[in-house]
């Protein structure tokens, strides 16, 4: 068979069932090889990094998935350059599959002939441009190896055409993929990591994306329940306990953090971190972060140990390796009496979550962003997959929303480019059709890819996007206070076509309705409740995307620090009162 149709019969065997590109001449013998196979299913995005963010979507919905997405030689791999970044940063692995130039007029300046291998390498886990068409099979099958194993991460794989079209000897029906190698920790490890929290007053587990991306959300909720121990998630940890749960201490940070959850840690005086790296809006000045407190990290790479600042112990293991242990070595603990009681501990992260609390009910207009994120909790339950990226809108629905289970807060966090939200909730749908997919975006990060719109209108991929409108830069104007200025930020003016919108330029209505999809503007906060739930019904009815757009005030500055998380700037009035914050977890009484 073709070397083209070898790597397509490796992808279903490997378990990609989904693809995600754009055709062109580089790379049509491989679409030839893959409408003859049959098996992947391809959705034809409308940008190449569409198709990757639509990849990496994809990758996170599910445990074992693997997105996979493809395009041609030269500039569609460039475009894929960022979906690569963003992936690496997340510990994603993704599979981008790109064509090429032949062999022989790679060097020569041919058409659309660049090294992408060399672009591609700072992010990802390998980046190769194969010559030799007997490689092929391996070279697939290493890269899911490499996807998997150790900290995941993204691979690109560059077939030049006369690769693809070259006839090789290759046996798909006794084809197996390569084992998977993660690190695990040790008894003895385990053990050591235990009674350093057994010491404490004041302990707590910073659970990151690690414990997501190891599947082991159950394991860490049943040690934490063992131990009395309260959790803070990170942004990308967020859902592996559920926000409701007694032993939720809120999330930490200098803006995707809860008050309540910054109180906390800075009453904790030990911190077992697992599957997180630190981040520095996580952490802010490592000195307040770290004064005063034991740390304990748990990671799969074994250089990320140390790399932000040393902990007193490191374990160099998968989290869920090490969480079987934990488990293990509480449970015997526990049995034999020698676990402390962390009761008033815990009551005491409980009193905090009851009445540190940011206002969310206005009944401005235009309105103020709070309230759309307290409509959001009444419209969307549990079972709410909530996909977003940047920006005042990520951090604000990361301040005022809750998020109940693993893989239903799907967020780009360490890239954050603009534009992500739309593709990434298309891989989601993808990934899972009958959920309840909800996507927030600004108005600028909509704007960057919402040609994207049109992939869900022609593939018949059903979510709903909460587009909040302040025709701003809202995050980077509020970052320009520390600079006395307010330049470049604006994106209002007075559109022709559509008058009634003043200011706020871009008829966001009328693109989405151009692009095949369905949409409703709000400008009342009452109104706010009934559009989300009709958006449910057409997009239930009409299977497209449907967009919420919410006119907001202006300018609001949403509670961040520039520093450190002893100090965040609450620049809007706080909940005194129980119908100031109608939707939290714990309503003030």
């Amino acid at each position: 068979m073709t070397a083209a149709r070898a790597a397509v019969e490796i992808l279903k065997r490997e378990g990609v069932s989904n693809a995600f590109g754009v055709p062109g001449a580089a790379i049509n013998p491989f679409y030839a090889a893959l409408k003859a196979a049959g098996g992947v299913h391809h959705t034809l995005a409308r940008h190449v990094e569409g198709a990757s963010h639509m990849a990496e979507g994809y990758t996170r919905t599910h445990p074992g998935n693997i997105g996979v997405c493809v395009g041609t030689s030269g500039p569609a791999g460039t475009d894929m350059i960022t979906g690569l970044y963003s992936a690496i940063g997340d510990s994603i692995p993704i599979l981008c599959i790109t064509g090429q130039a032949p062999t022989a007029v790679i060097h020569k300046e041919d058409f659309q002939a660049v090294d992408i291998a060399s672009i591609a390498r700072p992010v990802t886990k390998a980046a190769t441009t194969v010559l030799e068409a007997a490689q092929v099979p391996g070279v697939f099958q290493q890269a899911f190896h490499l996807m998997r194993s150790g900290r995941p991460g993204p691979v690109l794989i560059d077939l030049p055409i006369d690769v693809q079209l070259t006839e090789i000897e290759f046996d798909p029906e006794t084809y197996e993929p390569l084992p998977v190698f993660r690190p695990a920790a040790t008894r003895a490890q385990a053990e050591k990591a235990v009674r350093m929290l057994n010491a404490s007053e004041r302990p707590l587990i910073v659970a990151g994306g690690g414990v997501i991306n190891a599947d082991a959300s159950a394991l860490l909720v049943e040690f934490a329940e063992l131990t009395g121990t309260p959790v803070v998630p990170t942004l990308m940890g967020w859902g592996v306990i559920a926000d409701d749960h007694e032993l939720n201490a809120g999330m930490v940070g200098l803006q995707t953090s809860h008050r309540y959850g910054n109180a906390t840690f800075l009453e904790s005086d030990f911190v077992l971190g697992i599957g997180n790296r630190w981040a520095n809006r996580h952490t802010g000045k490592l000195d307040v972060y770290t004064r005063g407190r034991t740390f304990v990290h748990v990671d799969i790479e074994p250089t990320q140990i140390g790399k932000i600042f040393a902990p007193d112990y490191g374990i160099a293991s998968d989290a869920g390796a090490a969480l079987t242990l934990f488990v293990e070595v509480a449970r015997e603990l526990k049995a034999a009496g020698e676990l402390p009681d962390r009761t008033t501990w815990a009551a005491s992260a409980r009193e905090r979550k009851a009445t540190l609390h940011r206002r969310t009910h206005f009944d401005n207009v235009p309105l103020k962003p709070q309230r759309v994120y307290e409509e959001m909790n009444r419209a969307f339950g549990p079972e709410t997959r909530y996909v977003t990226t940047i920006g005042l809108s990520q951090i604000a629905g990361a301040q005022m929303l809750h998020v109940y289970k693993p893989r239903h807060w799907i967020n780009c966090g360490q890239a954050g480019p603009l534009g992500w939200t739309i593709p990434a909730a298309l891989g989601v749908a993808t990934a899972d059709p009958e959920a309840t997919v909800v996507a927030l975006s600004g108005d600028y990060d909509f704007q960057f890819m919402l040609e994207e719109l049109a992939v869900g209108a022609q593939h018949r991929i059903p979510y709903v996007h909460v587009l909040v409108n302040n025709a701003y830069l809202g995050l980077i104007r509020q970052a320009q206070r520390n600079f006395d200025i307010d330049f470049q930020v604006n994106l209002e003016f007075e559109n022709l076509n559509s008058p009634e919108l003043g200011v706020y330029g871009v008829d966001h209505v009328k693109v989405a309705e151009g692009l095949g999809c369905k949409a409703i503007r709000v400008t009342e906060p009452d109104q706010l409740l009934p559009a989300f739930e009709q958006a449910k019904k057409l997009a239930a009815e009409f299977r497209v995307p449907v967009i919420v757009e919410a006119i907001l005030e202006r300018v609001t500055n949403i509670a961040m620090s520039g520093s450190d998380i002893a100090s965040v700037n609450e620049f809007e009035d706080l909940a005194t009162e129980p119908w100031h914050a109608p939707t939290e977890i714990l309503p003030l009484t």
